[in-house]
């Protein structure tokens, strides 16, 4: 067996070891689970869903945004096929499934495979760095567990030190640099700092938006009187905090059980162990349901388009096999 099987095999073995965890996790505590969950109102889930299905519309417009910059401008539609469908590959374990699958169909577009990487790996960095920003208030509170008083000395260093990774010139040094590493050619286009921004604010909202899905959840769900801004520091600022750290666990498909264990660590104090624990089994059902619908509706798209195509349909047309050599075209 090679080394990169094994490698394969202890990232599923584990991905499995943590799902059975949060299951039996759950379980143990299903009856009062359940009450907790039966707390919350329809009208409640559906503004819960709402909020949560603007996430990656949100991401999908940052993503947008870094690969015009870069030479490959799209329009949504065709850029919604390619981000969608490649999105689901955060679900495998591993780090790179989501890029591998956006390069391929990206390349029927006539993107280069180089570039469309190189936008994935910056969306990556740049959506876990707006996370890191938006949950840095509820650092202390995690941490501490019992206070929020020292969060604005946290933000006040914090972010001179978050800000220096947004700088242009540092970000294209950086892909430069990774690109010599890894013996590639360099990309035709740089960042421009309009960019860097747009694409940031993008993704701020919709940690935001994902965050506010959560609070909405945790209201419902309260069976006593919360402190509404603790409960928006850990809700909001403790999902994007969770989910940016998750991210970095590479070997967990979509960072499952640590995004739900940090989030328990911090609404338990507030609105009970079940109650939390109702709130993050909402939060993935709905997160997961979103990621499907809208991989849906691209799958559809990328398919009718010839985005995805079987073997059987490239040896019947040849034309739609795309050299990843040629100059892409404008979309916009």
């Amino acid at each position: 067996m090679t080394r990169t099987r094994i490698f394969a095999t202890l990232r599923i073995a584990l991905a499995l070891l943590v799902l059975v965890a949060v299951v039996v996790a759950v379980g143990r505590n299903w009856t009062q689970v359940s009450q907790d969950i039966r707390r919350v109102q329809p009208g409640q889930v559906l503004l819960a869903a709402a909020l949560v299905c603007l996430a990656p519309l949100l991401t999908l417009l940052a993503w947008r945004r870094v690969l015009a910059e870069l030479g490959s401008p799209l329009h949504l539609a065709p850029a919604g096929g390619v981000f969608f469908v490649g999105q689901l590959g955060k679900y495998l374990p591993g780090s790179v499934w989501s890029i591998v699958a956006q390069a391929e169909m990206g390349a029927r577009l006539h993107i280069p495979r180089r570039r469309s990487a190189v936008v994935g790996l910056i969306s990556i960095g740049l959506a876990a760095i707006c996370g890191l920003l938006v949950g840095i208030p509820a650092l202390p509170p995690l941490l501490s567990r019992n206070s929020t008083g020292s969060t604005g000395w946290v933000v006040v260093l914090a972010i001179p030190l978050l800000a220096v990774v947004f700088w242009p010139r540092l970000l294209n040094w950086g892909i430069a640099l990774g690109l010599r590493l890894l013996r590639r050619e360099p990309l035709e286009h740089r960042l421009s700092g309009r960019a860097v921004f747009a694409s940031s604010a993008y993704l701020v909202g919709a940690w935001v938006c994902s965050g506010l899905h959560v609070l909405v959840l945790a209201h419902a769900v309260a069976d006593r009187p919360v402190d509404g801004s603790r409960l928006l520091v850990a809700t909001v600022g403790g999902f994007a905090l969770a989910s940016a750290l998750s991210m970095f666990a590479v070997i967990l498909p979509a960072g499952v059980g640590l995004r739900e264990g940090i989030l328990v660590l911090l609404l338990s104090p507030l609105i009970s162990l079940s109650g939390a624990t109702a709130v993050v089994v909402l939060a993935r059902f709905l997160t997961i349901l979103s990621d499907v619908l809208f991989a849906l509706g691209g799958w559809v798209w990328a398919r009718s388009h010839h985005l995805i195509t079987t073997r059987a349909d490239r040896l019947a047309d040849p034309q739609l096999v795309v050299d990843d050599d040629l100059t892409p075209p404008h979309h916009g």
